[in-house]
C-alpha cells in the first residue's frame, strides 16, 4: 500500500525543496544536451477490446522507478503507474474496474458520451476488494479519451500518484484516411504530466495553500510515466496523440525548429481537414492528436511556453529557490524525438482531408442559458486531515457555491440544446462537463481558437467562453453528471457542480 508521508509531503519537505531539485537537475544533465543517450520512450500496455467488447483494469499499489537505482511508492491500473491505452468501438462495451488498494477509486471515462449510471464519476466508488462492471454501450465519432479516478476530495492526489490512462476510440477506417495507425511505431499516445521528486526520487505531493490556489505543478516532465526518455519515429508522418494528465499545468506545445504541426482531432474527434498550427494549447483533461512531418530524417523536441498561470507558480519557486525554466514559466522541453530509418516509413505526406464533421449547434434551438462563475479566494480552512478541505471559506466554487455530492446544481431536458457562459476573474481554468460533446462559439468575445474549433468536453476559460452544449444521454439524481475546473486541487476543494438529464 503507498504511504502516505512518501507521497504527501508537507512543510519539512518543501523547506528541503531546492536541493532536491538541484539533484533531479544534475542528475539529467548530459541527457539533455544529448537526446542520443536518452532511454527510448516506452508506451503504455495496449489492450484491444475490438473482438471480445470487454476489458479490466485493477486499482493497485507498485513501484516506478522514475530515476534509476530510486523506486518510487505508485499507484496504477493493471500496472505500478498510470494504466493502459485500451482500443474500444461502437457498440457494446463491458469494462470491469477492480480494485486492490485500501481506499475507493472510481474509473470516469473522460470524453466517453454515456449515461450517468456508466460515467464513473464520485457518486460510483469502487470500495476496496470489489469490482464495477457496468453494461456500456457506446454510440460516438473517433477519439482519444481519457480515465482517472475521481472520488470527491482525493482525485487530486490519486490521479498525481498514478491512477489515470487512456482510451482509443476507434473505428478502423484510419488508412482509409491515409492516417499513422501502428501503435506505438508512427501512432504514439503520449501521456504528458509534471511532476516532483523527493531526493529518493519518491513523488512529492505537497498541497500547501498556494499548491491548491494555483493547482499542483512540478519542476519535472513525465511522459507515459517516464523521465528523460526520447521518441524514436520513422522517417515518415507521425501522429501523437496528446493528453494532458497534469494535474493543473496548461502546455502551450510547439516544434523546436519551427516546423508546423498538424492538429487532426480535438477532444471528440476528427475535423473536417488538418489545420496546420505554430503553437497548440492544451489544458489538464484536454486532447488533441497532431501530425508532424519527419520525412526530411531530422529530429526535432516538442516544447512548451510557460503556462498561463506561472505568474503564481513563478512567486511560488522563487519562494522555494526552483528557478528553472518550468517553474518559471519559460520555453522548456517536453519531448524530444530522434528518427530512426530502421522503422517502416508508411505514412509520407499529410492527407487533405479527414472526413470529420464540424460542429454546429448553432441551428438548433436553445432552450436556456445558464450562467457560471468559476470563483476562488484566498481564504483559510483549505487543509483537512487528508490533506484536502472539503469547505474553504471565500475559496473554490462556482456560482458561490462550493461542490456539494447531495446538492444538485442543475436540471437540464434530455435532448435539450443549451447556451452555456463560463466566467473566471482570476487564472485560467481548464472547464470539463461530463457526458457531452459541446461546441465553444467564442472566447472572450473573439472567434475560437484553432484548437477550440472542433467537438469538446473540456476547454481553458481565461476570461469568458461561451459553450453550446447538447444533452443527449440521461443522469439521475443517484448518479448525476459533473462540471467542474479540471484543475484537480480546484475540483476537490469545490469548484464543481453536477447536474442531472432526464
Amino acid at each position: 500500500m503507498i504511504k502516505r508521508r512518501n507521497l504527501l509531503a508537507g512543510g519539512a519537505a518543501l523547506a528541503a525543496s531546492s536541493a532536491l531539485y538541484a539533484w533531479a537537475d544534475s542528475r539529467f544533465t548530459s541527457q539533455a544536451t544529448d537526446a542520443a543517450n536518452r532511454p527510448v520512450l516506452q508506451f503504455p500496455p495496449l489492450i484491444d477490446t475490438v473482438d471480445t467488447g470487454k476489458f479490466l483494469v485493477t486499482a493497485q499499489s507498485g513501484t516506478t522507478s522514475f530515476f534509476p537505482g530510486h523506486p518510487a511508492e505508485t499507484i496504477g491500473f493493471n500496472q505500478a503507474y498510470l494504466g493502459p491505452v485500451v482500443r474500444i468501438r461502437n457498440g457494446a462495451l463491458r469494462p470491469s474496474v477492480a480494485n486492490e488498494l485500501s481506499w475507493p477509486v472510481s474509473a470516469h471515462w473522460h470524453g466517453l458520451v454515456v449515461p450517468g449510471n456508466h460515467d464513473g464519476g464520485p457518486h460510483l466508488p469502487v470500495k476496496p476488494g470489489e469490482v464495477w462492471a457496468p453494461d456500456m454501450e457506446i454510440g460516438q465519432r473517433p477519439c482519444t479519451a481519457f480515465f482517472h479516478t475521481h472520488i470527491h476530495g482525493r482525485t487530486a492526489r490519486d490521479v498525481y500518484a498514478g491512477l489515470a490512462g487512456v482510451l482509443h476510440i476507434a473505428d478502423g477506417l484510419d488508412r482509409e484516411r491515409g492516417l499513422p495507425d501502428t501503435y506505438g511505431a508512427d501512432d504514439l499516445t503520449l501521456l504528458l504530466q509534471d511532476r516532483r521528486f523527493s531526493s529518493d526520487g519518491q513523488l512529492v505531493y505537497a498541497n500547501s495553500m498556494m499548491d491548491i490556489m494555483h493547482g499542483m505543478t512540478g519542476d519535472t516532465i513525465v511522459v507515459n510515466g517516464q523521465v528523460g526518455s526520447v521518441a524514436a519515429v520513422p522517417k515518415a508522418v507521425v501522429r501523437l496523440r496528446l493528453i494532458n494528465g497534469s494535474n493543473a499545468r496548461i502546455y502551450s506545445l510547439f516544434s523546436s525548429d519551427d516546423r508546423p504541426i498538424h492538429l487532426i482531432a480535438t477532444d471528440g474527434g476528427y475535423l473536417p481537414a488538418p489545420v496546420q498550427l505554430e503553437t497548440l494549447r492544451l489544458g489538464p483533461g484536454e486532447r488533441a492528436e497532431i501530425l508532424v512531418d519527419f520525412s526530411d530524417g531530422h529530429g526535432m523536441s516538442l516544447m512548451s511556453e510557460g503556462d498561463p498561470n506561472a505568474g503564481m507558480g513563478g512567486m511560488m519557486g522563487r519562494a522555494r529557490g526552483l528557478l528553472d525554466d518550468i517553474t518559471e514559466g519559460r520555453r522548456f522541453e517536453v519531448l524530444p524525438f530522434l528518427v530512426d530509418e530502421r522503422l517502416p516509413a508508411k505514412v509520407t505526406r499529410i492527407p487533405d482531408v479527414l472526413g470529420g464533421d464540424q460542429p454546429d449547434l448553432t441551428a438548433a434551438r436553445v432552450s436556456k442559458l445558464r450562467n457560471f462563475s468559476l470563483d476562488m479566494g484566498m481564504g483559510g480552512g483549505m487543509m483537512g486531515s487528508g490533506g484536502m478541505g472539503r469547505g474553504m471559506m471565500g475559496g473554490m466554487a462556482i456560482n458561490g457555491q462550493p461542490f456539494d455530492m447531495s446538492t444538485i446544481n442543475e436540471r437540464v431536458r434530455l435532448g435539450a440544446t443549451e447556451k452555456w457562459v463560463i466566467s473566471t476573474s482570476m487564472l485560467a481554468h481548464p472547464f470539463h462537463v461530463h457526458g457531452v460533446s459541446f461546441q465553444v462559439i467564442s472566447e472572450n468575445g473573439r472567434e475560437p481558437r484553432p484548437e477550440s474549433l472542433g467537438w469538446k468536453d473540456t476547454v481553458v476559460v481565461d476570461s469568458q467562453t461561451e459553450l453550446l452544449v447538447q444533452f443527449t444521454q440521461p443522469a439521475s439524481e443517484e448518479t448525476p453528471f459533473m462540471y467542474h475546473c479540471h484543475i484537480l486541487e480546484h475540483e476537490d476543494v469545490g469548484m464543481m457542480g453536477q447536474f442531472t438529464v432526464s
